[in-house]
C-alpha cells in the first residue's frame, strides 16, 4: 500500500515547475481499488487551477506508485486557462477552483465533449501578509473591497484603516484566468473579474508566496494550502463579514463560518474518457483517496465522496 504524501513534499513540488509536470511515484500506505497485478498503460493529462494542484499532484503521484507505467501529467494554466484545453479536447481532466461557466460548457459541447464535474475538496481563500507585518490582525470585508476594487486609489496601509501605518502597501494576487481570481473578486467586489490591475499577478501561488514573504509591505491571497505551507513566512489575516474576525482553518471552512473566502474545489472529466483505461482507474483512485490527500496537503475534505463516485456510474 502507498504511503500518504506529506503536504509539504506535495507543494514543494510546485516550486521551480515548468508548465507541465510529470510525477513519479513514492511511498508506500494509499487506499486503492485496483488489483495491483492489473498493470496499466497510457497517459493522463490534466491542467488547471493553481489551488486543486496540489490535491491532483498527490493522487497522481500514489496511482503512479501502484501503476508506474501510466504517464501522468500535472499542469497549472489556471482554471480559466485549464478550461479552453479541455473545451478543445487537449486535455483529460481539468482542475477547478470554481464551476464552469455556460460559455465554457457550450465550448466543450460544440466539440462534442460532455463532461462529468467532481467536488474533491474545499478550500478558504486566505489573504495574507507578510510575517513582519505587526498591524495587520483581521480585515472586513468592506475593507477587501476598499482595496482590491476595480476604482480602487488606495496606495497605503493608513488609507485602508486609519490605526495602519502610512506605508505603501504592495499588491500579489492570482491572474485572470484563475478560479480564485474570479471567485474572490465576485465576492468582496461583487462582480467576478472587476478588479484593480496595478498589482503583480501569477497562475502560480508560489509566485505570490515569494513576493509576499519578501516584502514587509505586502498583501495577497490564494488558496489555504498554500499559507498552510509557508506560515513560517506569512501570516493569515482573520476576515469579518460582519460577525467578527474569522481565521481560516479546517473547522472554519469545513463549517462555512470563514464567510464568505470558502469555496467547493472540483475536477472536471471529460465523459468520453470516463469509461476508457487508464482514466477510468484514476478517476476512481481519485475518489478513493481524495479525503485523505486532500486533508494532507491542507485542504478541507468531504465528509463523504458517494455521491460523487455515484456520478461515475
Amino acid at each position: 500500500m502507498a504511503k500518504l504524501v506529506n503536504k509539504k513534499r506535495i507543494v514543494s513540488l510546485v516550486l521551480g515547475v515548468a508548465l507541465t509536470v510529470s510525477l513519479t511515484a513514492c511511498g508506500d500506505n494509499t487506499k486503492s481499488n485496483q488489483d495491483v497485478s492489473t498493470k496499466l498503460t497510457g497517459k493522463i493529462v490534466i491542467d488547471g487551477s493553481s489551488t486543486v494542484y496540489p490535491v491532483s499532484s498527490a493522487v497522481a503521484e500514489e496511482f503512479q506508485n501502484e501503476q508506474p507505467d501510466v504517464e501522468v501529467s500535472v499542469a497549472m494554466s489556471g482554471t480559466g486557462g485549464g478550461m479552453k484545453k479541455f473545451a478543445a479536447g487537449e486535455i483529460d481532466i481539468c482542475d477547478a477552483s470554481r464551476k464552469i461557466k455556460p460559455e465554457e460548457a457550450e465550448a466543450a459541447k460544440a466539440k462534442g465533449i460532455d463532461f462529468v464535474e467532481l467536488e474533491v475538496a474545499y478550500d478558504g481563500i486566505s489573504v495574507v501578509v507578510n510575517k513582519d507585518n505587526t498591524w495587520a490582525e483581521s480585515i472586513t470585508v468592506d475593507e477587501l473591497n476598499k482595496i482590491w476594487g476595480k476604482d480602487s486609489k488606495v496606495k497605503t496601509w493608513k488609507e485602508v484603516n486609519p490605526a495602519w501605518p502610512d506605508e505603501p502597501l504592495k499588491l500579489y494576487g492570482p491572474g485572470t484566468d484563475s478560479g480564485t481570481f474570479e471567485f474572490f473578486t465576485e465576492v468582496i467586489n461583487k462582480k467576478a473579474k472587476e478588479s484593480r490591475t496595478d498589482y503583480t499577478p501569477s497562475e502560480d501561488d508560489n509566485v505570490l508566496v515569494q513576493g509576499i514573504a519578501g516584502d514587509k509591505d505586502a498583501m495577497g491571497y490564494f488558496g489555504f494550502a498554500y499559507y498552510e505551507e509557508n506560515q513560517d513566512s506569512l501570516r493569515v489575516l482573520k476576515i469579518d463579514s460582519g460577525k467578527g474576525p474569522i481565521e481560516p482553518n479546517l473547522e472554519t471552512i469545513k463549517n462555512n463560518t470563514y464567510s464568505p473566502l470558502s469555496r467547493p474545489l472540483y475536477i472536471y472529466v471529460n465523459k468520453n474518457k470516463i469509461n476508457q483505461s487508464p482514466v477510468k482507474e484514476f478517476i476512481e483512485f481519485y475518489l478513493d483517496n481524495a479525503g485523505d490527500l486532500a486533508k494532507e496537503v491542507g485542504y478541507v475534505p468531504l465528509e463523504s465522496y458517494d455521491a460523487e463516485k455515484a456520478k461515475l456510474k
